[in-house]
């Protein structure tokens, strides 16, 4: 990813909280940083780790949209 692509991210991601992309369609997710204390949010990390490498430069989980919006209502309520 270019430089002055991730200086925009930078900019439009709120402090605390962090970007991943899902899905076929690489569909954009803003997500807080709390979820990183979730152990169902940790096992999702450790497949996409497993399954895409970690680049140091996007978070791209494996799993479809629907299932990751699921898990967000879930991990809000928690």
């Amino acid at each position: 990813m270019p430089k002055r692509e991730q200086e925009v991210i930078r900019k439009t991601t709120p402090k605390g909280h962090f970007v991943v992309y899902v899905g076929k369609e690489m569909r954009r997710f803003v997500i807080p940083t709390s979820y990183l204390k979730n152990p169902i949010f940790q096992e999702l990390l450790k497949k996409a780790a497993e399954e895409y490498g970690l680049d140091g430069q996007s978070i791209v989980l494996p799993c479809d949209v629907s299932t990751f919006e699921k898990l967000t209502s879930f991990l809000d309520k928690y």
